[in-house]
């Protein structure tokens, strides 16, 4: 897609238009799967009083702006995820959501500012339950589209079992990296990944800490060899990177969190939930301290969120990015492609 030219000229959208009605066709598909499962389709408001608070993640910032005057600040939401949560401790047991988030510092034919986030959460089920949901919501775009999932001459057949690796597995297979070998019960050990990541020619920075020479090696070295000929589900991320996920009974140094990819490409992200509020609290402050570091900013802790998070049931969920979805099922090249009104 030309970028310099609008997209609302007819012989652009001509060109766009195909991709937008299978757009359309795979949302029908995947809601009316959703209703046969006995979900709750929710309509989360975007604006919130924090943005989400991961590291590497930038929000939106707003005013909100009282009657007298008084401005308070606002965030557009990065991911319906603390709303939807809020609802599983209200009482709801099955709910999805398909709403427009918000990230900036993001554009590539990957990533819009603006873009669709389907999220989706089951109450008292385990994380493998919510894997077995991905998979499925990949192969029903395939056979709404009768297409494989392309992206950039790679390839997935939808239809295909899923691969299921560790990450450990993974940094081993397609990196040469022993990665357990430098975790530790909630922690890591920055210098041993890094005289593994010289040991195999991954370069990286001086002041890189571990989770930046983790991402190094995922990014270059395995990310791409993921969901080639069939769906990948990555699994068993390190408890480090567990984000919003809870830590393994099985092992301390690994969390209950998954990635889904097909053709090389991100497409999911979903946890066994952390019900832990006081563990849940110390991520988000460090988090935040790092990114006061890195970025001179920090995004204040929605302490509704974390009392709400009193009364959740153990549940799992996931993030899919919708418009990625659409792009490898229809064979769109630029995100912009598959957003009908894409900000310029």
């Amino acid at each position: 897609m030309t970028e310099d030219l609008p997209w609302w000229r007819p012989d652009i959208h001509a060109d766009r238009r195909p991709f937008l009605v299978g757009r359309g066709r795979i949302v029908a598909a995947i809601r009316g799967w959703f209703e046969d499962q006995g979900f709750i389709e929710v309509d989360s408001g975007a604006l919130q009083v924090s943005p989400g608070n991961e590291t590497h993640l930038h929000a939106f910032e707003t005013a909100l702006v009282d009657p007298d005057g008084t401005r308070k600040p606002r965030y557009l939401h990065t991911s319906p995820e603390f709303a939807c949560k809020k609802l599983l401790a209200a009482g709801e047991t099955r709910i999805f959501s398909m709403v427009h988030c918000f990230r900036n510092r993001e554009r590539t034919p990957l990533h819009a500012p603006e873009f669709t986030m389907l999220e989706w959460y089951r109450a008292n089920e385990p994380y493998e339950r919510i894997i077995a949901d991905t998979v499925e919501l990949l192969r029903i775009a395939g056979r709404v589209t009768g297409n494989a999932l392309v992206w950039r001459g790679r390839h997935c057949d939808p239809n295909g079992d899923a691969e299921t690796l560790s990450v450990a597995e993974a940094f081993s297979r397609h990196a040469g990296i022993d990665l357990l070998a430098t975790l530790r019960p909630r922690g890591s050990d920055r210098e041993a990944l890094a005289a593994q990541a010289r040991q195999v020619g991954v370069a990286f920075a001086a002041d890189d800490s571990w989770s930046d020479i983790f991402s190094r090696i995922l990014v270059e070295r395995v990310e791409p060899k993921l969901g080639q000929g069939r769906p990948t589900v990555l699994f068993e991320y390190p408890a480090v990177e567990a984000a919003l996920a809870r830590v393994s009974p099985r092992d301390p140094r690994i969390a209950e969190r998954f990635e889904l990819y097909a053709s090389g490409v991100e497409l999911a992200n979903g946890f066994g939930e952390l019900t832990d509020v006081t563990e849940q609290r110390r991520r988000f402050e460090v988090d935040m301290a790092l990114k006061q570091k890195l970025y001179g900013e920090r995004y204040p802790i929605d302490e509704t969120f974390l009392a709400a998070l009193e009364h959740m049931p153990e549940a799992s969920g996931v993030a899919l990015g919708l418009d990625r979805l659409v792009m490898l099922a229809t064979g769109a090249r630029h995100i912009d492609q598959v957003i009908w009104t894409p900000f310029r």
